[in-house]
């Protein structure tokens, strides 16, 4: 799909020519009518949203947890890939799920978010809610290098093209068993199971290159949207998430914790992403039923004052048409 495509695709949800059966690394769990459709970050996998996903699907929910394209396999794939080819595997998972389920919600770790707030910038009328986790605009965290900005002065020279990002401690994880394991993973090669241990700065350069998208788009996005961020986010700070809440349309709820860092989702508070994540849905789905279950009342109200109405013409109508006999005093008493 073209940068300009991606861009202004209109909102018809049809599947798209050709579209390709989900990726062996997805995350399928079908539930109810109910779908919620979830988007790793830069660099990572459907695995760091697997425990959420459990959650919701405990909840009742059908969850996908899509593969981004050129994800869970080397660098030198995810440098050949650009933001629009990450937008197209958003939309082909995306479709399906829209047509599968009545209430859609889609939502995203890190730079998975920000490809959710793309979708819905474009898709407005088929989504119920956002859910975003850690959204990074910008990486400003409290372990970012200090020369990491200068990046962006030299991504075009043959230096800068060259970068790679390697991840470091903490690895966006506060939970010291967890951060070992996924470091291990990182380290081995595991990429479908932790993601990347480096992520090349071609990937990076994309990234900017879909957020200069889609910040002019934050306004027109009137989505009720959850925001999760962790206080000491070591990737992203709090300012990613100040930002949306500023500029996107909608309501929004933001939720901060106090004890985890930038891959909330399965970090020492996940349990409070998912409890909060349900809470969210449940109150805009719970909402609308309820109001369909007013209109409804009021419509049948409506009717039986309408059918009051018309019975109690016709009784008058009935009165209007019968004919009295007249009966005189005289004839009363001398019965």
């Amino acid at each position: 799909m073209s940068v300009k495509a991606c861009e202004h695709a209109t909102t018809a949800i049809e599947p798209a020519p050709g579209q390709q059966p989900r990726s062996a690394s997805d995350i399928f769990l079908a539930g109810g009518p109910t779908g919620v459709l979830l988007i790793h970050g830069l660099g990572g996998t459907p695995v760091e949203l697997k425990l959420v996903a459990r959650g919701l699907h405990a909840a009742g929910y059908t969850v996908h947890c899509c593969t981004l394209a050129g994800h869970c396999g080397t660098e030198a794939e995810l440098a050949g890939t650009r933001w629009t080819d990450w937008c197209t595997s958003v939309d082909a998972a995306f479709v399906p799920l829209a047509k599968q389920c009545t209430d859609v919600f889609v939502g995203g770790l890190s730079m998975g978010g920000i490809l959710a707030l793309h979708l819905a910038a474009r898709h407005q009328a088929h989504l119920r809610g956002l859910l975003l986790y850690a959204p990074t605009l910008w990486y400003d965290g409290w372990s970012i290098p200090w020369y990491r900005p200068l990046l962006k002065f030299i991504i075009n020279t043959p230096l800068g093209r060259r970068y790679r990002f390697i991840e470091r401690e903490p690895y966006g994880i506060k939970d010291p068993r967890i951060r070992q394991r996924v470091a291990g993973d990182m380290i081995a090669g595991a990429s479908a199971e932790a993601g990347l241990l480096g992520t090349p700065a071609l990937a990076l350069r994309e990234l900017w290159r879909l957020v200069d998208v889609v910040r002019p788009q934050l306004r027109t996005i009137k989505t009720p949207t959850l925001l999760v961020q962790a206080r000491e986010d070591d990737v992203s700070s709090l300012s990613n998430s100040a930002y949306l809440m500023q500029h996107l349309g909608g309501i929004v709820d933001l939720t901060v914790l106090d004890d985890s860092y930038h891959i909330v989702t399965i970090d020492q508070q996940r349990t409070i992403v998912i409890d909060r994540t349900i809470r969210f849905i449940k109150g805009i789905t719970e909402t609308n039923s309820m109001s369909a279950s007013r209109t409804t009342s009021l419509a049948a109200a409506a009717s039986s004052v309408r059918n009051s109405s018309h019975d109690g013409e016709h009784q008058r109508k009935r009165c209007s048409e019968s004919t009295f006999q007249p009966v005189s005093w005289r004839s009363m008493l001398e019965a």
